[in-house]
């Protein structure tokens, strides 16, 4: 990350030494390792030598995303850069879609399955984006969940959370999913149909943010295939990706000011 980069994290993530103990690592090339393995796809024992050892890294990742920081910082990042783009801090409409992805043989047998659909077995990702394709919230399911069974949580989130009465999905989400969820729930689910005679690729109005962002998530190697072992990290990894993206996009058109070399001794320990 560039010092700015590394400025706009460096604020949300929790107050050190918070438990007593003292960090031996900089946060910075902590989260600077975490964004290494998201993006690049190797495995936390991979992870190279001029790094914090793995098990600090994944330490953090671990705690962070226990006490909800990964969340938070991209609840932050997503208001700036709507902001930036002349938009209310908070959404008054979001976009849902799924994505199914092969599971490695990492994944575990209790939280995978097979979609039909698209023939693919592994995991199914259900994601909410505000209309300028900006991460909301995500839910990792077996592959083998409908639509609208994994919908069901993501609208309750929604809910919850007092944002969004407006939310545009393609029509695996139609059916009765649509009654409860404006009966129930208050949210009105707009279904964005494919017209009847197209013919080949087409952009649909409202659903092509969507797509978009999940096409933005297959830059991020681990991403590509699932590899956790359970769904909480799968979807802690995307926050990561996403938080990656946010944070490049507010600094865009600055110069990139980067730290010096690392010292010496932690280059001699990689030999």
């Amino acid at each position: 990350m560039t010092d700015e980069q590394w400025a706009l994290i460096e604020a949300l993530l929790p107050v050190p030494h918070w438990d007593g103990r003292p960090d031996k690592h900089p946060r910075r090339e902590v989260v600077d390792a975490i964004m290494y393995v998201v993006r690049t796809g190797c495995s936390w024992r991979h992870l190279p030598a001029d790094f914090p050892p793995w098990q600090t890294v994944y330490w953090h990742f671990v705690r962070w995303e226990d006490q909800g920081v990964t969340q938070q910082i991209l609840d932050v990042l997503r208001r700036r850069v709507r902001r930036q783009a002349g938009r209310d801090a908070e959404p008054s409409a979001a976009v849902l879609d799924s994505q199914s992805v092969k599971g490695a043989d990492t994944v575990g047998a209790d939280s995978r399955g097979y979609d039909a659909n698209k023939k693919t077995g592994g995991r199914k990702r259900f994601v909410v984006t505000d209309t300028l394709g900006l991460l909301i919230a995500v839910t990792v399911r077996s592959a083998g969940v409908q639509d609208r069974a994994g919908a069901t949580t993501m609208l309750l989130g929604l809910y919850l959370s007092g944002r969004c009465r407006v939310v545009f999905a393609d029509q695996g989400f139609a059916g009765r999913l649509v009654i409860w969820a404006r009966h129930v729930l208050g949210i009105i689910v707009h279904i964005v149909a494919k017209p009847a005679d197209q013919r080949g690729f087409r952009v649909h109005p409202r659903r092509w943010v969507v797509e978009r962002a999940l096409a933005w998530l297959m830059a991020y190697r681990r991403l590509v295939r699932d590899y956790e072992r359970q769904p909480p990290t799968s979807e802690a990894m995307i926050r990561w990706a996403v938080i990656n993206m946010l944070v490049r996009r507010i600094t865009r058109g600055h110069p990139a000011q980067r730290p010096g070399p690392r010292p010496l001794k932690r280059a001699r320990r990689t030999k």
